[in-house]
């Protein structure tokens, strides 16, 4: 199944490839902030409709973890990291996504405040 999604003001528009099993709901100071649900994908299940240098980049921590944004309204529908296994993975926020009621997943919690 395919999923489009983007940013609230739309400047960033986007593809992904998948079914959405369960999701991840981490605790660390970021995503607690922006409230986002994860689904992580290969890489190259994410297609951009958008530019990828009209994103911008934060990372804190390890700077593993590439979290793009909406420069205009801030929203940060997926960031970028590598898997344990060293492959490109996509960490897709559901609550960005057209077509997914995010009550009708399961949730699964994460520690990341403990990493």
């Amino acid at each position: 199944m395919t999923h489009k999604g983007s940013c609230h003001c739309g400047n960033v528009a986007y593809e992904v490839e998948g079914e959405i099993g369960k999701v991840t709901q981490c605790n660390c100071s970021i995503c607690s902030k922006r409230a986002t649900l994860l689904w992580f994908v290969p890489r190259e299940h994410l297609h951009l409709a958008s530019p990828e240098p009209e994103l911008s980049t934060y990372t804190f921590n390890r700077h593993q973890i590439e979290h793009r944004f909406c420069p205009t309204c801030g929203i940060a529908p997926f960031a970028f990291a590598m898997n344990r296994e060293g492959q490109p993975m996509a960490a897709i926020n559901v609550r960005a996504l057209d077509d997914v009621d995010p009550a009708s997943l399961e949730i699964v919690q994460f520690d990341g405040r403990s990493l």
